[in-house]
């Protein structure tokens, strides 16, 4: 459980304050999602990494997450609501809206 309040305490230093102030639309249903793509799934994509990168810098680089990793955004929100906004979780979801679906297995 130490290693889980680590991971959210990096998301807390991590996410820019321009990303919390803006407000985004919610996107569609999407291939990848805050709600439902595990933090694994979006670090090991180039795109959608460079999406988390963009509104969380530093996250895929940080040890940290690992324990994390197999849950989704909005999951880890439910630990730390104040570290995790549901604006930020919108502006990520617009911007992975925009990614290429995943191609099929």
């Amino acid at each position: 459980m130490k290693s889980l309040a680590l991971a959210l305490a990096l998301l807390a230093t991590a996410a820019a304050p321009a990303a919390l102030a803006a407000e985004a639309p919610a996107a569609a249903k999407a291939a990848w999602s805050v709600a439902t793509t595990p933090l694994g799934d979006l670090i090991a994509n180039p795109d959608t990494k460079a999406v988390l990168e963009k509104h969380i810098p530093g996250i895929s680089a940080n040890p940290e997450i690992e324990p994390v990793k197999g849950l989704s955004l909005k999951a880890i929100q439910s630990f730390a609501p104040d570290r995790l906004p549901d604006a930020l979780l919108a502006a990520i979801d617009a911007d992975l809206a925009k990614v290429p679906a995943k191609p099929a297995s």
